[in-house]
């Protein structure tokens, strides 16, 4: 990961200090700022909620301390220092002080397909055992066309699932899939 993770083409993985029910947690502070519209992704699930005797249903951090942002490593060193609660992850088992960061490729399939529905679920690899993930698979049609990763179901279930994985992160997201439009990948 050496000269290619201080390449400009890649997301640095931050994570926040802050308490997951801080009022102003670090990626809506970084969302806020001019300069990084578009440059910040947290991934975000529903839950609900209890308000005033009502459910609400809300998309809160899955991860409250994870956060990806798309600057290069000069650019970012600033914010992280002015910001008291906000660190960089760093690679386990790397050089000391490596930050960890992923290509801008995979995190481009990554979050496009997150980003195509509201029902996603997220898991570490710890999660995700060899029984509950197959074949590898192709999208061919609907909203996810063209995407490809492992399949993913659940005994008993009617629901198919992409896996989409981000490797450097040890997190996947599966992603809900009509069958007629599975394709298997030889």
């Amino acid at each position: 990961m050496g000269a290619e993770s201080m390449s400009e083409d890649r997301w640095y993985v931050l994570r926040d200090l802050a308490r997951p029910n801080a009022k102003n947690p670090a990626y809506k502070q970084l969302q806020s700022m001019p300069e990084m519209t578009g440059c910040v992704f947290v991934p975000l699930k529903q839950r609900v909620f209890m308000e005033f005797g009502k459910r609400v249903v809300r998309f809160v951090p899955y991860m409250p301390d994870l956060i990806f942002v798309h600057k290069s490593r000069a650019e970012l060193d600033p914010i992280v220092r002015d910001m008291e609660l906000l660190q960089y992850r760093y690679v386990r088992g790397g050089s000391q002080f490596e930050a960890l960061s992923v290509r801008d490729k995979d995190f481009k399939v990554f979050r496009d397909a997150v980003e195509q529905t509201d029902n996603v679920e997220y898991y570490s690899y710890e999660e995700v055992s060899p029984r509950l993930y197959g074949k590898q698979i192709r999208i061919i049609g609907g909203h996810l066309n063209g995407f490809e990763g492992r399949l993913m179901s659940k005994r008993g279930g009617k629901v198919k699932r992409l896996l989409i994985d981000l490797q450097e992160c040890n997190l996947s997201a599966a992603i809900q899939v009509e069958t007629e439009f599975i394709q298997l990948v030889k």
